[in-house]
Order: structure tokens, then C-alpha cells, then sequence
């Protein structure tokens, strides 16, 4: 019979290991719930913010309505101009809680809201959730071509003015300060003055196609570029005097480099945190673009539902660009996360 291991002086099997894959699993798990100890308070308190922008956005929109002179039932049955008889006005009033007290008719609609539903247009007697979502695209894509564009402009206007010298210097703030005074009524009008009836290049209404966008879009562009144009030109010249430039130029990398790799990159983050609110401020402005340039989208919805009384268009449209704005506002804050990986400790 053979000996037993032990006796014959060969080492045992020793200690049992814990499986490798559970260990490391352990390892992970304190790193993963520090990230979410971390995370999870900024996400909540996002979105207590957004419910609370929301409830403000409901709570104004509803009572500035209200102040309105003229009588929403009226509104439902044609304006006043429909000659409607008292007994017809007392069953509308009756049947969308006219006769109600405000304060009851502002419960109502909040908690239609918090549903998800956005009511029935008054005069166009169809559901306002369908309306507002078919003329949603048309302001969106208005709103994005032109936040780009702003961007491209200020962008090259700043890059040339911090290069060029005093004069770049002054002629670049100059213009910036010019463009970012600019009326959107005013500008849109020179516009089609120019190249309308001037030259005939660019139709004066949107017909649909490209042509009929680069006027809207350069109305609402250009303001908005030069006030990102002061915001990223300040800001650079702050970056190209910083201590991480100078390093930069002291390894020997190019101007080119140093200003494209290093610099810019740290002068956009004032500019990307201000993105949220320049793309509410181009939904705002394309009430005045496409009423101009007859263009369809929810700035002229907006504008007729508050002609006509109809208050839960009014109110719908006003939350569609209230959520916009709200995500928009994340995806700056992810934005600049990604460009300066120094926000995502925090």
C-alpha cells in the first residue's frame, strides 16, 4: 500500500481559495456603490428641479391665461364673433368647469397634467398632446440648426479676434457686441429685405425645403453667436494665459496645438453651460421667426392659442418647451462633463 503524502514528505493541498471571480466581484462592489452614493443625490435633485420648473411653468402659464380679458367660453363656441346664445354659453361654461372657481379649475388642470394628459384644444376641438407634438419637429430642427450655427460663428469669431492683434481684437468685439443687440423682428426683416427683394436669392417664407430654412436660421442665429462670441473670446484669452498653456508652448507643441488642443477646449465650457439656456431663448425667439418667414411650428400655435383663448394649447405648448429645455440643460451638464474630466468628481 502507498504511503500517505504527508508521510512521504510532499506538501498538502493547503488552504481552500475563494473563487476568484467572486472576490473580485467583492472587490468592484465598495467602488460601484461609492459611485452611486455619489451620483444618485445629484440625479434626485435634478429631478426635484425639473418636477418643480414644471409645476411653476403649469402654475404662471394657467393664471397669466387667465388675466386675458374675454370669456373662454366664447372662445370654445368662435370667438365673439359667433353671436352665441346665453343658453349655449352656460352649457360650454357647465361642461369644461367655467363655472368654477379658479382656484378649482387650476387643481383640475394640474392633475390632468400629472397624468400626462394636456386637454382638448377649445377651438380646434382635437386633442392638444397630437397638436403640439406635429409642430414640435419643425421648432426643433429651427432651434438646433441655429444653436450649430451660433456656435460656428462664434467659434471662428473668436478664434480670429485672440490671433489678429489689437485690431482683430476690437473689430471682433465689436461685432460681437453688435450681433448679440440685434432684435430677431428687426434682423429678419433686413434679411428678406436683402436677400428676397434685394437680390432674390432666398425666398422670403418658408417653402419646406433648404431654401426656405437659411433665413429663420440666420435670424435666430446670429444674436445668439455674438453673445457666445464675447463669452468664448473672454474666456480664451483667460486659457491661453493659463499655466497648463504655458507648459504646453514649453514642451515645444505648436500654436495651433496648444490653442485647438488646450486652450479652446477649457474656453467652450462657459459657453456649453450657457447652451440650455441659449436653445430656450431660440424657442422662444422662433414665435417672432415663424410669424414672420409663415413658417409652421409651436411659436405660431402658441401665438394663436393665446388670440383665441385656448388655454390648454397654451399650456401644453408652454410644458413641450419647458421638457425641452430641461433635457437640453442635461445634456450641456453631460457635455461639459466630457469635456473637462474634472466635473465628473463632483
Amino acid at each position: 500500500m502507498a504511503e500517505p503524502v504527508a508521510a512521504a514528505g510532499l506538501p498538502g493541498p493547503g488552504p481552500v481559495l475563494p473563487d476568484q471571480g467572486n472576490a473580485s466581484a467583492l472587490a468592484r462592489r465598495p467602488a460601484v456603490l461609492g459611485i452611486f452614493a455619489r451620483v444618485f443625490p445629484r440625479l434626485a435633485a435634478r429631478l426635484a428641479g425639473a418636477v418643480f420648473v414644471l409645476w411653476m411653468v403649469a402654475t404662471i402659464t394657467f393664471f397669466a391665461v387667465r388675466l386675458i380679458p374675454g370669456d373662454p367660453a366664447q372662445a370654445v363656441l368662435g370667438g365673439p364673433g359667433s353671436q352665441a346664445s346665453p343658453e349655449a354659453l352656460a352649457a360650454v361654461r357647465a361642461e369644461y368647469g367655467f363655472d368654477q372657481p379658479v382656484i378649482v379649475q387650476y387643481f383640475a388642470q394640474l392633475g390632468r397634467l400629472a397624468t400626462g394628459d394636456l386637454g382638448r384644444s377649445y377651438a380646434l376641438n382635437m386633442d392638444v398632446g397630437p397638436l403640439v407634438l406635429s409642430q414640435l419637429g419643425g421648432t426643433l430642427l429651427l432651434a438646433v440648426l441655429a444653436l450649430a450655427l451660433a456656435w460656428l460663428l462664434a467659434l471662428a469669431l473668436a478664434t480670429w479676434s485672440t490671433r489678429g492683434g489689437k485690431v482683430a481684437a476690437r473689430v471682433g468685439s465689436s461685432l460681437e457686441i453688435v450681433a448679440a443687440a440685434l432684435p430677431h423682428f428687426w434682423l429678419a426683416t433686413s434679411l428678406i429685405v436683402v436677400f428676397s427683394i434685394g437680390l432674390g436669392v432666398l425666398p422670403p417664407i418658408s417653402t419646406g425645403d433648404v431654401a426656405g430654412l437659411v433665413l429663420p436660421v440666420l435670424t435666430l442665429a446670429v444674436p445668439l453667436a455674438g453673445f457666445l462670441g464675447q463669452i468664448m473670446r473672454e474666456s480664451l484669452l483667460v486659457a491661453l494665459e493659463s499655466p497648463f498653456v504655458l507648459s504646453a508652448r514649453a514642451r515645444g507643441e505648436s500654436e495651433r496645438g496648444v490653442r485647438w488642443v488646450h486652450a479652446l477646449r477649457h474656453a467652450s465650457l462657459p459657453a456649453i453651460s450657457l447652451s440650455g439656456w441659449a436653445f430656450g431663448s431660440l424657442i422662444s425667439g422662433a414665435v417672432v421667426v415663424e410669424t414672420i418667414f409663415a413658417r409652421p411650428g409651436l411659436g405660431r400655435t402658441l401665438l394663436t392659442a393665446v388670440t383665441l383663448r385656448d388655454v390648454p394649447v397654451v399650456i401644453g405648448v408652454v410644458m413641450i418647451v419647458a421638457v425641452a429645455y430641461i433635457l437640453m440643460t442635461l445634456l450641456t451638464d453631460a457635455a461639459s462633463r466630457l469635456v473637462d474630466p474634472r466635473l465628473r468628481l463632483t
